[in-house]
């Protein structure tokens, strides 16, 4: 009987922390006309894990000037989680969070949206790709062979080499152009170079560099980042 008391007791405690312990609803102290983006989309994390980039957002009046103060919330699909999931815009009227992905690998839609003094809401729709096992293992072998050539930007620790061949490599988000390709000419072209089918010469041979399931693997991260989305032939969807 005791035993039953104490874990009533436990449970009722813990239901009157977690009332307490809820955070209250923030209330806006100015209200925007619209909400855009200013950084952290279309960025890749292995699925499960957190954007190495925040995203901000920014809330601005009629005219485009910024909005402080105005009510900003995040939402996502199941297992995408927000830090914050909502809040107040700053004093240069933008708004951060860290986001964690779903567990399952694909393309993630999250939404923030802010509303006006009328309660007409405002949103911006951002995209997030979640990597599975082959495409993560893709990701980090583009970083070690691949970007360098195929991204034009250069960061701190890398400098683009694009600007020193003459046939500008495609970026590997490209879809408008490598989504025509198949999986087999992708991998056909990443062992034997460009030269062998074709291409551009410059693409050297990666086949005695990477195995099968290297080269397998950067065609399924060239697959999950492309831009449209990569839709394999003979499979049909259906439309809105």
């Amino acid at each position: 009987m005791s035993r039953v008391w104490i874990a009533t007791t436990v449970l009722a405690l813990s239901a009157a922390c977690a009332k307490h312990s809820a955070a209250p609803e923030e209330r806006p102290k100015a209200f925007g006309a619209a909400l855009v983006s200013v950084s952290g989309e279309k960025q890749t994390a292995a699925a499960g894990a957190r954007l190495d980039e925040p995203v901000v957002v920014q809330v601005n009046d009629a005219k485009g000037a910024a909005v402080a103060g105005a009510l900003v919330r995040f939402a996502g699909a199941e297992g995408v989680t927000f830090q914050p999931g909502r809040g107040l815009t700053g004093s240069d009227g933008q708004f951060t969070t860290n986001v964690s992905l779903g567990g399952v690998h694909g393309h993630y839609q999250i939404v923030a949206a802010t509303a006006d003094a009328a309660g007409k809401r405002a949103e911006v729709r951002m995209d997030e790709i979640a990597l599975g096992y082959q495409e993560t293992l893709g990701e980090k072998l583009n970083e070690t062979h691949c970007v360098r050539c195929h991204d034009s930007e250069s960061t701190p620790g890398r400098v683009s080499n694009q600007g020193n061949l003459e046939a500008k490599p495609h970026s590997f988000t490209d879809g408008a152009v490598l989504n025509s390709m198949s999986d087999a000419t992708l991998a056909a072209i990443i062992s034997h170079g460009g030269a062998a089918l074709n291409k551009s010469a410059e693409m050297p041979p990666y086949g005695n560099t990477l195995n099968k399931a290297e080269i397998d693997a950067l065609v399924a991260f060239l697959r999950a980042v492309s831009d449209p989305p990569y839709r394999p032939g003979g499979v049909f969807y259906a439309s809105n």
